[in-house]
């Protein structure tokens, strides 16, 4: 009931700010038991986040098909680590030696912290309006929800209060956009832009991905049509 609660929510606003695309549709002829495997995709791609260096991330994606004309879910998820900035280890130690300073009343120590690395799992739910371009190709647009599993690990912070203020389960949303482009009816290569926003901390993420097709194509999908 969950999922398809995540599911109309997405549906409301992808129907609002969708361009037009195949034939008008009330929210009430919307079918779930329209959507079915597909077919899966792999991805790879380059992380330009806020509090910790850039990196490199990898993924799933899995193609439900359309939910309602040119309407399409896909579940995902995507992995990623990274080594904490050192702007953001330097503010880290500040606030560890000013909380030990207030709590002794004494100089204020010096802290190292060393490396921390920071991982991230996530497991999203990704809405997208598809329309068709010249020579084959496919555009898209859209919005998610995700849940991210953080986790913090370094040799001076493991088993501290630091590592559980790293560790967390936090909800999230993202705006993606990117081109698709049937090789044959069978096989797809595609890439997006992404940006994600989770608590305080914010990423724009550029994905490629190959995507096996096992279900059929959708009416506009083909390739040469």
């Amino acid at each position: 009931m969950g999922f398809r609660k995540w599911i109309g929510g997405l549906v409301l606003v992808l129907l609002i700010i969708r361009p037009g695309f195949g034939v008008s549709q009330e929210l009430a002829d919307l079918d779930y038991d329209k959507l079915s495997f597909r077919g899966v995709g792999i991805e790879w791609g380059k992380l330009y986040p806020t509090r910790v260096d850039q990196a490199e991330s990898y993924g799933i994606r899995i193609d439900l098909g359309y939910l309602g004309p040119g309407l399409r879910i896909l579940p995902g998820v995507s992995y990623w680590t990274s080594p904490l900035t050192t702007r953001e280890i330097v503010r880290l130690e500040d606030r560890v030696a000013t909380l030990v300073q207030s709590q002794t009343d004494g100089l204020q120590p010096v802290v190292d912290l060393g490396m921390i690395e920071w991982r991230d799992i996530s497991f999203s739910l990704d809405g997208q309006v598809v329309w068709e371009v010249p020579l084959d190709f496919l555009t898209f647009a859209g919005l998610g929800v995700a849940a991210h599993v953080l986790n913090g690990e370094g040799a001076s912070i493991n088993g501290t209060f630091i590592e559980d203020l790293l560790d967390s389960v936090t909800a999230g949303f993202n705006l993606h956009a990117g081109l698709e482009y049937p090789v044959t009816n069978w096989f797809r290569i595609y890439g997006l832009g992404r940006y994600e926003v989770l608590g305080d901390l914010q990423y724009f993420n550029t994905r490629f991905g190959v995507q096996v097709m096992i279900g059929d194509n959708a009416p506009g999908e083909e390739r040469g049509r």
